[in-house]
């Protein structure tokens, strides 16, 4: 199984590119949204993989994040939904929108993805709705393992720079991303009691209310949706 592959961009086409690993060229199938994010021709790229084997045919389908991967694993595994349409619908939404609209039982946002009917989007979202916490929950593993050397030094690693002197202050963490502050506030709503389905739905809600929104204002928001009405 061949699941990530990091080299140089080598040439891109409408559906998919071709991926130069050390001298062996890839062809990799990505959605619209993938492509349009990929660096320039001959610029460093890495991407999780999904190898289709079929009697026929076999291809390989590129990701930017193990979310995304995810999300494509579990919608091709639904009834009616090939990887060709899995690609339309993580292109329309992304990982993200996905989380949202499955946790959020929302069909109609799925059915606006090209080549999606509503029996398919409403199949969908009842199939995989008890599967998106823990998707969701993956976000911060996400980021954890996404910290650590650049791609260009994967690929053509540069020379060993000095360590820093002593005293000198280390550089900060960037800020966590959506999908690590949705995971971050899914967990600590599962510590305080709250159902898997109904947590992440509230969180899915506060996300695509305020896209920008930390851990913790996400926690705040989620906790004003799950509060008793009236």
């Amino acid at each position: 199984m061949i699941g990530k592959l990091t080299g140089r961009l080598e040439y891109r086409a409408a559906d998919h590119v071709l991926i130069d690993v050390r001298g062996v060229g890839y062809i990799v199938y990505c959605s619209d949204r993938t492509l349009a994010a990929l660096p320039g021709v001959g610029e460093p790229v890495a991407l999780y993989t999904e190898l289709l084997v079929r009697e026929d045919l076999m291809q390989l389908y590129g990701f930017p994040s193990l979310v995304e991967k995810e999300w494509h694993r579990l919608l091709t595994s639904v009834q009616g939904v090939g990887a060709k349409v899995s690609l339309a619908i993580l292109g329309a939404l992304g990982p993200d929108g996905v989380s949202r609209a499955i946790a959020l039982g929302d069909w109609a946002a799925v059915k606006a993805a090209k080549g999606v009917g509503p029996k398919t989007a409403q199949r969908i979202v009842l199939d995989l709705k008890d599967k998106a916490p823990g998707v969701m929950a993956m976000g911060g593993t996400v980021s954890e393992a996404m910290e650590g050397p650049s791609l260009a030094d994967v690929v053509e690693p540069a020379e060993a720079t000095p360590a820093p002197k002593k005293g000198k202050a280390a550089k900060p963490k960037p800020p966590l991303g959506a999908a690590a502050a949705s995971a971050g506030a899914l967990s600590a709503l599962s510590n305080l009691g709250y159902g898997p389905s109904e947590a992440a739905a509230a969180v899915a809600e506060a996300a695509g209310d305020s896209p920008e929104a930390g851990e913790a204002e996400l926690i705040r928001a989620a906790l004003r949706l799950l509060a008793p009405k009236g």
